[in-house]
């Protein structure tokens, strides 16, 4: 892979922590960023799960996002609702959508290939 999903250049830096997610019904994903650099900026924050291993699904998939813009030393806590049907798989016995029950992991970061932040969930 030449260039990683979400990858891009920037003129400052960012710091992600505080991750929280929580699975009651949807997944809602909290973090913080904070601009550690000496320029103002925008990032992309990219919001990545791992479906239960009996799915059989691959090893993450972007769920959600937020654009955030941040001036020298701010810090930003974002929220993001996952929509339901991103954590679902297609049942070709039922014709139907479906989430299945076990623990996803919950990734954030500013690429595919830097997801600093990770929790598991476990949802019914």
């Amino acid at each position: 892979m030449l260039f990683p999903f979400g990858y891009g250049l920037s003129y400052t830096t960012y710091e992600y922590s505080s991750l929280k997610a929580t699975g009651d019904g949807g997944l809602t994903v909290s973090f913080t960023i904070k601009n550690t650099g000496n320029r103002a900026g925008t990032e992309i924050a990219e919001v990545y799960a791992a479906l239960p291993a009996g799915t059989g699904e691959p090893p993450k998939r972007l769920v959600g996002w937020s654009k955030v813009e941040l001036n020298p030393g701010e810090s930003k806590d974002v929220t993001v609702q996952v929509e339901p049907l991103f954590l679902s798989t297609f049942d070709t016995q039922k014709h139907a959508w479906q989430r299945s029950a076990g623990d996803y992991a919950v990734m954030v970061g500013g690429a595919s290939n830097n997801l600093t932040l990770k929790q598991i969930v476990t949802m019914k």
